[in-house]
């Protein structure tokens, strides 16, 4: 049997995290003690996904991540479980199409703009005032590589990305000295979120990684575990970008 480590004392809110980037950082704080409430819009997936983690440590919420009620209750739940929220990760997020932005349905990209981004800043506002206000910790955003770049065929998504990562600035800058506030963008991670970018032609797409590999949830759960870490202290308002090499590519030549 696998020993668990000592409690931390440590609480993470986690948002979208009954699989993929999301599950994947929920397992990296749990491997160093941290307690979590994990979110996600299916109550079955996330009852798998809690009873996976360690129903001992983990409690699910369900909910739409933009929908208000639904960050209230899961601020309100992680406080009546475990007394705190140290760190929120708002991994949550959509990307509902796929084509040229020419041809973007705007009420698509409202859509994409409430989920990836609107409901971030809803739950920052809600875990500063619930914890963190008084009593510190960290924010880890999940961004992509997509929103510092163009990306042909997703550019709502990338639209989005981009708002996020100045999101984490500016709530890096109010937040301080209390809050660390930081933000990941991964270029593609094996994920069922991702299958469209890389499904039926892997190999193709793995020639262009200098690291010969697409990226997996744990190589994004190591970097959040670190950006809510103590190693990670004098860190705030930057935008971590793990893409396997990838961006190399980008140079002239």
């Amino acid at each position: 049997m696998t020993t668990l480590p000592e409690l931390s004392g440590k609480v993470a809110l986690i948002t979208g995290a009954s699989r993929g980037i999301g599950y994947g950082v929920a397992e990296a704080v749990i491997a160093r003690g941290d307690r979590v409430c994990i979110t996600g819009r299916n109550e079955d997936a996330l009852k798998e996904a809690v009873e996976a983690l360690g129903a001992d440590r983990v409690i699910g919420v369900a909910g739409k991540a933009h929908d208000e009620a639904h960050q209230a209750v899961a601020v309100e739940r992680t406080m009546e479980a475990f007394g705190r929220v140290d760190y929120l990760v708002n991994n949550a997020g959509t990307n509902p199409v796929f084509g040229p932005i020419a041809d973007l349905d705007l009420n698509v990209a409202r859509k994409v703009f409430e989920t990836n981004v609107v409901s971030a800043l809803g739950f920052a506002q809600r875990t500063w005032h619930a914890w963190q206000k008084d009593n510190g910790g960290a924010i880890v955003n999940i961004a992509s590589l997509a929103g510092i770049s163009a990306s042909p065929f997703i550019g709502a998504y990338g639209m989005s990305k981009a708002a996020m990562v100045n999101l984490t600035l500016q709530l890096a800058h109010e937040f301080a000295p209390k809050v660390r506030v930081n933000s990941i963008a991964p270029a593609v991670v094996k994920t069922k979120f991702a299958q469209a970018l890389y499904e039926g032609r892997e190999e193709e797409v793995i020639a262009a990684y200098p690291l010969g590999r697409l990226g997996v949830p744990s190589d994004i759960g190591g970097a959040a575990a670190f950006l809510t870490s103590q190693q990670s202290d004098w860190i705030t308002g930057q935008t971590l970008v793990i893409d396997g090499g990838i961006f190399l590519n980008a140079g002239v030549g």
